[in-house]
């Protein structure tokens, strides 16, 4: 997890005029580190609903492995946690 001051000193106001708030920045990464850039909104959304260490413990996951489709992993093994607590 970044700090807030490294995510706004890593701002640039001309080229993320549209990302705002640190759940925006987490979503765009979390769409970036899994590929699928397409989905961002979809990400922005689940950095935004999902708790932290739920997203973190899913990302560390896909990051382990060898998945042809990082995001499918991560979208299961999300829900894998999420019913566990």
């Amino acid at each position: 997890m970044q700090k807030v001051s490294t995510i706004l000193s890593l701002f640039n106001p001309i080229e993320d005029k549209y990302i705002s708030r640190e759940f925006q920045a987490y979503g765009i990464y979390l769409a970036e580190t899994l590929g699928d850039y397409k989905h961002k909104s979809l990400y922005i959304r689940l950095a935004k609903t999902v708790p932290r260490a739920i997203l973190e413990k899913a990302l560390s996951f896909v990051k382990d492995a060898r998945a042809t489709s990082k995001a499918k992993l991560f979208m299961w093994k999300m829900k894998e946690l999420r019913k566990s607590e």
